[in-house]
């Protein structure tokens, strides 16, 4: 017997949006180590600093509209 899943079609389906949902959340989670910066807003800190610490430009990374 199969189980429902909240509003979900598949188990699947919830593993994937919890999924998402954890990553969006880490992600904009700002840190008390960074100084209130979220991980992601560190890195470009650091970047633009010292960019011959990184060999690839972060920025080129992202999510967004393009990928």
């Amino acid at each position: 017997m199969a189980r429902e899943c909240g509003g979900y079609g598949t188990h699947t389906q919830l593993k994937e949006h919890v999924q998402a949902f954890l990553m969006a959340y880490n992600f904009a989670k700002r840190l008390k180590t960074l100084r209130g910066l979220t991980p992601y807003e560190h890195i470009c800190k650091v970047w633009t600093k010292q960019p011959k610490r990184f060999r690839l430009n972060p920025l080129h990374h992202t999510l967004g509209l393009n990928t």
